[in-house]
C-alpha cells in the first residue's frame, strides 16, 4: 500500500475540456488528498506534464485541438513523461477505440458518465500499481549498483593478489611472506658487496704473481688461452656490478608488492624513469641475448629530457618489466616460423623512447614482432585474458600495468599494434 505521507503527495492532472468534469474530479481528488493538477487541451497537458510530472493523468479523448491519442502519443515518446501512467476519459463504447488508447501506452479506460467512486478506485490501483513499479526498478537499480560494485572489488582483489603470485617466480614463496624475501636478498647482496673487493684483492695479488714470475709455464699459459682469463678479469667485476643491481631491484620489486595494497603505507617519490628502464632491460639481459634459434633481440633507447617524478619507483618498474617481457615474447613467437638468415635480415628488434610534453611525460615501448589482431588487442588489458600457452602466461601482467599506471597515477596506457608488424605501448604519466 502507498502510505498517507506519500499519498498526500500525489499529483493527478485531469485533462477536459469540460468545466462540469474537472469539477466533479477535482472534488473526489481532494477528498482524497491529493493534489489536482487541470488542462483544458492537450497541448497544454503536455506542457504542465513536462513541468510538474504528475503521478498519474486522467486524460480525455475528445478535445479541441490535438485529441487525447495524440496527447499520449507524445507523451509517451518523451523520456521525461513516458512512464507516467495515463487513464483515458471517454463516451466512445467502440471497443476499437479502446484497445487504440491501450496500444499507444494506456494504462485503463474511464467510461463517461463516470461514478465518483469507480474513478477513485481505479486511481489508487493504479497509482499503487506505478508505485510498486518504481520501487521495484529502484530496487533493481541498487541491486545492480551492489553487484557492479562486488564485482569492481572482486577484480580489485584479483589483481592485486596477482601481484602476491607475480613475487613466486622470483623467489617462491607465498604473497603472505614476500617481504621475508628481503632477508636472502640482503644477505646476498652483503656477500657480493664483501665479494667485489675479494676479487680485487685476488686480482691484485695474480698480478704480483705475474711481475715476479714474468715467464709462465706452457701449462699456465694454455690454461690463461683456454678459460680467456684476459675476458674473465674483465668482466667478473662488471658481473658482480650487475647481480648487485639485480637484488636491488628484486627487493624494490618485494618491497612495492608488500606494500601495493595499503595505501596508508605508501608514498610517492622522485624516480629517474630512465634508470628504472635501464635496471630492467639489465635484468632480463639473459634474454636478450642471442641463442641458437635467433641472434640477439636489439634495444634501441631514444631518451628524452624528461625531469624526475613523483611516483612509486617500484610499481613503475613492474610495468616496465611485464611489457619488455612482453615484447621479448612477442618477438620469440614471431621467430617461430622464420629462419636464422630471415631473422638477420629483419632483426630482432625492441624501441624505448621517451619525452616531455604539456606537462607529461611519454614512454613508448615498441617491438617489431608478431602484432595482434585488434579483437585482441581490446582485451589486452583484462584480467586474466591471455594469448600465451598453458603455464606460459597468467593474464595478469597487463592488468596490473594499467592499474599501476591508471589508478594509482592517474596516467594512460594504450596500445598500438599491427599484425605482423608489431606493437607499441604508450605510458604517458603526468608531471
Amino acid at each position: 500500500m502507498i502510505d498517507d505521507a506519500l499519498s498526500k503527495s500525489l499529483r493527478i492532472l485531469l485533462v477536459d475540456d469540460n468545466p462540469n468534469n474537472l469539477k466533479v474530479l477535482l472534488e473526489a481528488i481532494q477528498r482524497c488528498g491529493w493534489k489536482a493538477l487541470m488542462a483544458t487541451d492537450g497541448e497544454s497537458a503536455i506542457e504542465q506534464t513536462e513541468y510538474a510530472l504528475p503521478d498519474l493523468i486522467l486524460l480525455d479523448v475528445m478535445m479541441p485541438g490535438i485529441d487525447g491519442f495524440e496527447t499520449c502519443r507524445r507523451l509517451k515518446s518523451n523520456s521525461m513523461t513516458e512512464n507516467i501512467p495515463v487513464i483515458f476519459m471517454t463516451a466512445l463504447s467502440d471497443s476499437t477505440d479502446k484497445v487504440k488508447g491501450l496500444e499507444i501506452g494506456a494504462v485503463d479506460y474511464i467510461t463517461k458518465p463516470f461514478q465518483q467512486e469507480e474513478v477513485i478506485t481505479r486511481l489508487k490501483l493504479h497509482l499503487k500499481i506505478s508505485h510498486l513499479t518504481r520501487t521495484l526498478e529502484q530496487r533493481v537499480q541498487e541491486r545492480t549498483a551492489e553487484l557492479t560494485q562486488s564485482l569492481q572489488q572482486l577484480q580489485q582483489t584479483q589483481l592485486q593478489m596477482i601481484q602476491s603470485e607475480k613475487m613466486t617466480a622470483l623467489g617462491n614463496l607465498v604473497a603472505g611472506i614476500a617481504h621475508e624475501m628481503n632477508n636472502p636478498l640482503g644477505f646476498i647482496s652483503a656477500c657480493l658487496k664483501q665479494v667485489k673487493p675479494n676479487i680485487n684483492d685476488i686480482m691484485e695479488h695474480l698480478q704480483l704473481y705475474q711481475k715476479s714470475f714474468p715467464v709462465p709455464s706452457e701449462e699456465i699459459i694454455n690454461h690463461a688461452s683456454e678459460i680467456d682469463l684476459d675476458y674473465c678479469i674483465e668482466d667478473l667485476s662488471k658481473m658482480t656490478d650487475s647481480m648487485l643491481v639485480a637484488c636491488d631491484r628484486i627487493i624494490n620489486i618485494s618491497n612495492s608488492l608488500r606494500t601495493f595494497s595499503r595505501d596508508d603505507r605508501e608514498y610517492k617519490q622522485p624516480f629517474n624513469l630512465h634508470e628504472g628502464i635501464d635496471s630492467t632491460i639489465l635484468i632480463l639481459k639473459h634474454r636478450l641475448k642471442a641463442n641458437d634459434k635467433r641472434p640477439a633481440i636489439e634495444v634501441f633507447k631514444e631518451y628524452g629530457n624528461i625531469p624526475q617524478l613523483q611516483c612509486f619507483p617500484g610499481q613503475i618498474n613492474q610495468v616496465f618489466m611485464n611489457i619488455l617481457a612482453n615484447a621479448i615474447d612477442a618477438l620469440d613467437a614471431f621467430n617461430v616460423d622464420r629462419i636464422f638468415t630471415e631473422i638477420t635480415e629483419r632483426p630482432n628488434r625492441i624501441t624505448i623512447t621517451t619525452l616531455a610534453v604539456d606537462k607529461q611525460v611519454t614512454v613508448m615501448i615498441a617491438d617489431n614482432g608478431i602484432g595482434m589482431s585488434e579483437e585482441v588487442k581490446q582485451r589486452i588489458f583484462d584480467h586474466l585474458f591471455t594469448t600465451k600457452g598453458v603455464n606460459q602466461g597468467t593474464g595478469l601482467g597487463l592488468a596490473i600495468a594499467k592499474q599501476i599506471i591508471c589508478d594509482k597515477h592517474n596516467g594512460e596506457i594504450d596500445c598500438l599494434s599491427i599484425p605482423g608488424e608489431g606493437t607499441k605501448f604508450v605510458i604517458t604519466l603526468p608531471i
